[in-house]
């Protein structure tokens, strides 16, 4: 079977109610008929504009309902979608509109001074089209909702590809951003292997069509981070397929009490999230009103991009018993690394993961690491993986490589292989501090800051050192009301970890931790311990 997410669209009215909801985003639902009419529309739209096959559409917007809408619109007409993150500053956005060679803009009306700004600039731009929330668009974009309106809403009729493309820009942790391309059909395989996993999966269009006239619609889902990443892209995609509901928050940066509500009110039974930067705000609200949400309805909380501590999964479990927590190993460059599940009767460690069926580990040599030698290893994942990064031949040969004759996904994450398998994430070799020679993975340091009941957040950096080359350092979020106590806070961490890995200097933060995606911001966090230690 070659997949592609277009033709799996076109089949869905087959199988699932045309008045089921496709989105839902504060009081607005669209049904799965109207999303069906509407993203044919717009695929048309875009095609009769001059976009053809393989063209890049980037869009430019905040969680919403037209995001997904556009994405099929995509998937049907064969062009790429191209994620741009909105909280980048205009010449970042510049520069993915123009490596990427976005052939269409999509964006909503809080962007248009953007836009405007970039305009003369996008001379590969051939149609802008804006998402209009104000009723007043750019003068050169079209309006999206006559695209979307305009027209019978019937499927294209035309012949798609397993090697359509669908990218995923990363900025990744050094460097400019990166757009790794997927093919479909690797990509639908690549979410396929979870289901492999638990047992037999649909491996033909017909059988996955049989497999939700048999269980029903997908589930109600609810990407609490932004579907502009990967994470919550492709939780967007994998509900899609499934005929699902993707909800969406309204709010323009995370509230826990909106999620809880929302969760309450449409009876969300899936919540993907990245990580403690979401995960401690979520308990946070249940503690302080743990009557006031009704959360029967929810059966799994997905984690992805970073780790994610026991101590709030226990947290959670607490409100929530019959809920599974599940942390997602994976990157936008490979999926399936490793997955660790979490229930009221059964703990896991931080970090702590199963590895995937497609996974090895090697040493700097390129050899398998012994499982339960206790010898740090880079992880691999072959099987179906992206084919590389758009027009970046030198950084796709240094992630995606051969070896043994088997090619392979090398995102760079480092960790360490049980005696049973189980992988012990330490860390994105970029991000290694290098102390007297000996290597610090900061992940690990930054757990076990968290444990501290003071501390809130808390990410490791190394800052150029005299004496030991670089310095580990700490930058911490205290919480509330709580004072900072540098010294308690080292010996908490020595408490667990080997001298070495106690930080020299623990720093409270003045700068934002984390991306609008929950992951670390390590460049932004480096550069304020250089200038507050007096070394920038």
């Amino acid at each position: 079977m070659h997949w592609n997410f277009g033709d799996i669209l076109d089949a869905l009215p087959q199988v699932i109610p045309l008045d089921a909801p496709a989105f839902i985003h504060g009081d607005r639902t669209l049904t799965w008929g109207e999303t069906t009419r509407r993203s044919n529309n717009l695929a048309r739209a875009m095609r009769t504009r001059g976009a053809r096959a393989g063209d890049k559409v980037a869009f430019y917007m905040r969680n919403r309902p037209e995001y997904g809408e556009v994405l099929a619109a995509c998937f049907k007409a064969r062009l790429v979608h191209v994620n741009v993150n909105y909280r980048y500053k205009p010449d970042e956005v510049f520069y993915i509109f123009d490596d990427s060679d976005a052939q269409t803009v999509i964006y909503g009306s809080e962007f248009r001074d953007t836009i405007l700004q970039l305009k003369d600039r996008l001379s590969k731009v051939v149609t802008f089209v804006e998402i209009g929330d104000d009723g007043a668009g750019a003068p050169f974009a079209e309006a999206y909702e006559a695209l979307a309106t305009a027209g019978d809403g019937a499927p294209l009729g035309i012949e798609r590809s397993p090697d359509d493309l669908l990218f995923i820009y990363t900025g990744g942790t050094t460097g400019m951003p990166k757009g790794v391309m997927w093919r479909h059909h690797d990509l639908r395989d690549a979410q396929l292997d979870a289901l492999r996993r638990l047992g037999p999966a649909p491996e033909t269009l017909e059988g996955h069509l049989d497999f939700i006239r048999a269980s029903g619609p997908g589930s109600r889902t609810l990407p609490a981070c932004p579907i502009m990443h990967g994470t919550g892209l492709i939780t967007a995609v994998s509900c899609m397929m499934n005929g699902g509901c993707v909800v969406t928050l309204e709010s323009p940066s995370f509230d826990a009490d909106e999620l809880w509500s929302v969760v309450s009110h449409w009876k969300v039974q899936s919540i993907a999230i990245v990580g403690d930067a979401f995960a401690k705000p979520m308990l946070r609200a249940l503690d302080e009103a743990p009557e006031r949400y009704d959360t029967s309805s929810l059966v799994s909380i997905v984690s992805s991009g970073v780790m994610w501590s026991r101590e709030v999964k226990a947290g959670l479990l607490r409100h929530i018993p019959q809920v599974t927590l599940m942390d997602s190993f994976g990157a936008s460059e490979a999926l399936g690394f490793g997955m660790s599940a979490m229930t009221k009767d059964g703990e896991v460690r931080t970090a702590t993961f199963q590895i995937g069926p497609r996974c090895k580990v090697f040493d700097e040599d390129e050899l398998p690491v012994e499982p339960g030698s206790g010898q740090p290893g880079i992880i691999a994942m072959g099987g179906p993986i992206p084919l590389g990064y758009y027009k970046d031949p030198e950084k796709t040969a240094k992630t995606f490589r051969t070896i043994g004759g088997q090619r392979y996904s090398i995102p760079g994450d480092w960790c360490t292989v049980e005696a049973d398998g189980a992988l012990t994430l330490l860390g994105r070799g970029s991000a290694c501090i290098n102390t007297a020679g000996e290597k610090v993975y900061p992940e690990e340091v930054e757990e076990a800051l968290k444990t501290h009941p003071g501390v809130d957040d808390a990410l490791v950096v190394g800052v150029p050192d005299d004496k030991w080359g670089q310095a580990v350092t700490g930058v911490v979020v205290l919480s509330s009301g709580v004072g900072f106590d540098e010294d308690e806070l080292r010996r908490h961490v020595r408490a667990t970890l080997a001298g070495y890995k106690t930080p020299k200097r623990i720093l409270v933060a003045r700068v934002p931790l984390r991306a609008s995606n929950g992951k670390a911001d390590y460049k932004t966090v480096a550069e304020f311990a250089r200038r507050d230690l007096g070394l920038a």
